[in-house]
C-alpha cells in the first residue's frame, strides 16, 4: 500500500474561480497567471481547466508558453519578466507571445535584434513596488524607443501594486500611474487578484488574477475565500498512522517544543515538511481529523507531524487527515504558520501522489 498522503485538485473549483474573476472584470479581460506551475496546481492540468474559457494567459518562462501553445491554446500569452536574452526574442515571435518590457537592457536587446515579425508588448511602469518597471523620468524615453521599432505591434501599460491587499490599498500607485501617462490613448493592464476584488476602478483592460483563481483569498485578513466565493482547487490529504498516549510533563517531537499539560492522545500524521508542509507551523496550526478540527503539537518532521486526539475519541489509525483544502481554508493553515496560501501550494512536493477531480469542467 503507498503511503497515504495525496493532494487533490479540483478542476472544476479552478473553472469556477476563474469566472468569479472574469465577472469582477467585467468589460475587461482576464488573463489567468499560471505561473510557478499554475501556483503548484500543475500547469497542464490548470490547461484542461481555464483553456476554453480563459481570456489568457500569463506566466514567466519560454517552457511554460510552449507548453500552452502545443496543448492548442491560442488565447494571448504574456510573459511577466519579459525575456532575458535575444535569442528568446526569435521563440517569442515564433509563439506569439507577450513579453513584459521593464528594463533599459530588455530595450536595448530589442533593438538590436530586429526581429522578424511583429511582437506585442507590456511596457511596464514602476508606479513604487520599486521592483520591475521604469519610474516616471525614464517612462517617456523607453515609450519613444518602442514606437520608434517597427516590429512592435502593440503597447499596453502596465503597473503592479504592492499593497492592493491590505489598509493602505492602491491610492498612492494609481495615482502616480495616471500621472505618468496621463494623455496615452494605450490599453493598461493594472490589477491582480487584490485589486480586482477591492478596487474595480483599477481593472483597466487586462486584469492578472492569480491567487484567487486556486481558491486563496489574496487579504485573507479582510476577507476570506468563502467570503469571496472562492472554492479550495487543492486539497491535501492523508491519514493517521500512529497514535501515543502521554502524560503530563511528557514532550513531543524534536525539540520536545510540546509539553503536555495533562494526558494527552497525540496522532502521528504521514505528512512533513518534506511533502511540502510548513516546517515552521506551531503548535495549534488547525487540522481536521475525520471532519473534526484539532490542532498540531510540537515541531513538523520531514515525513511526519503530530496532532491532538484528546477530544477525538473514535479517531485512530487509518483516520482521514484534511491538512488543508476542503473544510480547512488553506489560508487560515498559512496564517497560523506565519505564511501565505501560495506558498503552501507552490511548496507541495513531487513525491505526493496528485488525482484531479472535474475532468469534464476542462472540456471544451
Amino acid at each position: 500500500m503507498p503511503r497515504p498522503i495525496r493532494a487533490s485538485i479540483d478542476l472544476e473549483a479552478l473553472r469556477h474561480n476563474y469566472l468569479v474573476s472574469k465577472h469582477r472584470a467585467g468589460s475587461a479581460r482576464a488573463f489567468a497567471v499560471v505561473k510557478a506551475n499554475a501556483y503548484g496546481h500543475g500547469l497542464d492540468r490548470a490547461i484542461r481547466a481555464l483553456a476554453p474559457v480563459a481570456d489568457g494567459f500569463a506566466l514567466l518562462d519560454l517552457a511554460e508558453a510552449r507548453q500552452l501553445r502545443a496543448a492548442g491554446v491560442t488565447a494571448p500569452i504574456a510573459l511577466l519578466e519579459g525575456f532575458f536574452e535575444p535569442a528568446d526574442l526569435a521563440d517569442i515571435v515564433a509563439l506569439g507571445l507577450t513579453p513584459a518590457i521593464h528594463s533599459e537592457a530588455q530595450l536595448a536587446m530589442l533593438e538590436r535584434a530586429r526581429p522578424e515579425g511583429a511582437i506585442d508588448v507590456l511596457l511596464k511602469i514602476n508606479s513604487g513596488m520599486n521592483r520591475l518597471g521604469f519610474t516616471a523620468d525614464r517612462f517617456g524615453a523607453a515609450l519613444a524607443r518602442l514606437r520608434a521599432m517597427p516590429w512592435v505591434r502593440g503597447i499596453t501599460l502596465m503597473t503592479h501594486f504592492a499593497r492592493a491587499d491590505d489598509e493602505v490599498g492602491i491610492g498612492a500607485q494609481l495615482a502616480t500611474f495616471k500621472a505618468i501617462t496621463a494623455g496615452l490613448d494605450l490599453p493598461v493592464s493594472l490589477a491582480n487578484s487584490a485589486a480586482l476584488l477591492r478596487f474595480p476602478e483599477a481593472v483597466g483592460q487586462i486584469a492578472r488574477p492569480g491567487i484567487m483563481l486556486y481558491g486563496g483569498s489574496p487579504m485573507p485578513d479582510l476577507h476570506g475565500a468563502d467570503e469571496l466565493g472562492l472554492r479550495p482547487v487543492m486539497t491535501l490529504t492523508s491519514e493517521i498512522i500512529g497514535v501515543q498516549e502521554i502524560a503530563a510533563g511528557e514532550r513531543v517531537g524534536y525539540g520536545g517544543t510540546f509539553e503536555a499539560s495533562g494526558p494527552t492522545r497525540v496522532g502521528v500524521v504521514a505528512c512533513g515538511y518534506a511533502d511540502g508542509y510548513p516546517r515552521h507551523a506551531p503548535t495549534g496550526t488547525p487540522i481536521l481529523v475525520g471532519g473534526r478540527r484539532t490542532r498540531t503539537l510540537g515541531r513538523v518532521s520531514m515525513d511526519m507531524l503530530v496532532c491532538d486526539l484528546s477530544h477525538l475519541e473514535d479517531a485512530g489509525v487509518g483516520s482521514p487527515v484534511t491538512l488543508w483544502g476542503d473544510g480547512l481554508p488553506a489560508d487560515e493553515v498559512a496564517t497560523a504558520a506565519g505564511t501565505i496560501s501560495y506558498e503552501l501550494f507552490c511548496a507541495l512536493a513531487p513525491r505526493v501522489p496528485v488525482s484531479v477531480r472535474g475532468e469534464s469542467a476542462g472540456a471544451a
